[in-house]
């Protein structure tokens, strides 16, 4: 009999299932139910609800459920042998709100998801409750950010008391779906209960000021966290019987997206770094340490293994890149032959790519700003160019906060199928950059899955043993800093935070003598 592991992506747009066969290190089966198009009923567009106000974005938890159900019916009849699955694990988007009232329903029709922004004044209502930004970083290590849960609640509270009061569970989407996976263990772990805003990943505690700050009964709605590398259960009677489940099958503890995306590109170890680019952007790096950013711009994050994960997200990645490409009709590889129609700094063109707001740094209704351009600069190249250092920019101007050398930077995401994305990362980033192949943030959740039930079974393994066996490169993408593109970038990054800064109203260098000095080089 086989030795199969399952992970589970419970993500914003899809659900995906791979299964693993660890022994060969070979993945056997991939599948996944795209909400939109399989899931019609639930009318989401990029798996979201639509017609909501501007800056709310939930979905029908059910949805997720109904996702789950489909991939295993079917890996069921493409005869995947699930009896054969030891265990499973999820990975779930971070920081949706699920919550669930005395009879385990839903109190609350619909989940407010990560890229939520209606939830700005909880934050600073919560900032300022709790004394300010720096008492808010000792309680929970992090600030408060309207994609976090804490203020998600508070929203709640504020706005849906009756939804409140109902509430006797309140999960995050990858807690919401082992509860279904187990027919009822309600537990949390450090990595995904790190980006509520109401736990510490330093003390490992929740926060009584925060919470008490929320509501004074709303520690009696949380569940209990438990570690990330144990066992939380086994699957459901329930599940056994409709897909063919041994009821053995253990289900991990489960994380966050980012973490097992994290896993799965081998970031198990210092100095490595990953950047996931899709809709958003996020960069992370493994730490044996807590590190806690004074500007509260980068997140305090458990990892997955029982150790730290500092990441970086920007709101705004492939948002502006697809629009583009949408605009003028244009290919990956069109895409980068325009962009090598115009030097590296684009002449002192400038773009702040802020399309949908910013979560770093925290601009919830920013808007995007051109600087150094002229009325007929307006041209497919200008403007190919302006995107792709801009995009980037933004990025590693948040990114310098991070207290990491970056031996190589892993990439992960859509738009690592684009050379010029590629050799940007690493012109600007200063380091060596390679993709990742492979199934993302599931593949993470089925290592994990591996290493938790390995550990069960009294065979403990080092998560790195695990892992490297599946990691596969793009090495045709490798790519390395350009010599020659270095005096000029570095300019450029010293003009984008002078730009970004002058913006918000901080003081800075001169933005305009700065783009003078880069056109001279």
């Amino acid at each position: 009999m086989s030795k199969l592991f399952a992970g589970l992506d419970v993500s914003t747009q899809s659900c995906k299932l791979v299964v693993i066969e660890l022994e060969r290190a070979e993945v056997t089966y991939v599948t996944s139910v795209n909400y939109d198009q399989d899931l019609p009923q639930y009318k989401t567009k990029d798996g979201v609800i639509q017609g909501l106000p501007e800056g709310v974005s939930e979905a029908d938890p059910r949805m997720w459920l109904e996702a789950v159900d489909g991939v295993f019916e079917r890996a069921k009849k493409e005869g995947v042998p699930l009896a054969d699955i030891r265990c499973i694990s999820v990975s779930g988007q971070q920081h949706g709100l699920v919550a669930l009232d005395e009879k385990d329903q839903l109190a609350r029709p619909t989940s407010k998801l990560w890229n939520d922004y209606s939830t700005a004044e909880e934050c600073q209502i919560l900032t300022e409750r709790v004394g300010g930004l720096q008492a808010m970083l000792e309680e929970v290590g992090n600030s408060q950010r309207p994609g976090y849960t804490a203020a998600k609640i508070f929203h709640m509270v504020r706005h849906e008391p009756e939804n409140y009061r109902k509430s006797k569970t309140l999960f995050l989407v990858h807690n919401y779906i082992n509860w279904y996976l187990t027919g009822g263990v309600k537990v949390m772990e450090p990595g995904d209960v790190s980006g509520m805003a109401l736990w510490n990943p330093k003390t490992r505690t929740w926060s009584k000021k925060v919470i008490e700050a929320i509501a004074p009964d709303l520690l009696g709605k949380l569940p209990p966290v438990r570690p990330s590398d144990e066992p939380i259960g086994k699957i459901s009677p329930d599940l056994c019987r409709r897909f063919g489940f041994s009821p053995e099958c253990l289900i991990d503890a489960g994380s966050g997206d980012n973490m097992y995306g994290a896993i799965a590109t081998g970031n198990v170890e210092p100095g490595l770094v990953t950047i996931s680019l899709g809709t958003s952007g996020t960069a992370y790096t493994f730490m044996l340490e807590p590190y806690v950013d004074p500007t509260g711009e980068i997140a305090l994050f458990c990892d997955s293994t029982g150790h730290y994960l500092p990441l970086l997200c920007v709101s705004n990645m492939a948002n502006g890149y697809n629009e583009l490409l949408r605009t003028y009709g244009l290919s990956h590889e069109e895409f980068g032959k325009l962009v090598e129609k115009t030097p590296p700094g684009n002449g002192g063109r400038l773009l702040v790519p802020w399309y949908m707001g910013e979560r770093t740094p925290d601009l919830p209704w920013a808007t995007p700003v051109y600087f150094g351009f002229g009325l007929d600069d307006f041209t497919p190249e200008h403007l190919s160019r302006a995107v792709l250092e801009g995009h980037v920019l933004n990025m590693y101007d948040g990114f310098q906060k991070m207290p990491v050398k970056a031996k190589e930077i892993r990439l992960t995401g859509g738009l690592t199928r684009s050379h010029a994305w590629c050799q940007m990362i690493a012109d600007i980033f200063e380091a060596e950059t390679v993709p990742v192949e492979g199934e993302g943030a599931a593949l993470g959740a089925a290592l994990h899955a591996a290493w938790v039930w390995l550990k069960a079974s009294g065979q403990p393994t080092p998560i790195k043993d695990v892992v490297q066996p599946f990691l596969r490169f793009d090495e045709s993408r490798r790519k390395k800093p350009r010599t020659e593109s270095l005096p000029v970038y570095r300019k450029q990054k010293a003009l984008f935070h002078a730009v970004s800064c002058r913006i918000r109203g901080i003081e800075s260098e001169d933005p305009f003598r700065l783009r003078k000095e880069l056109l001279s080089l």
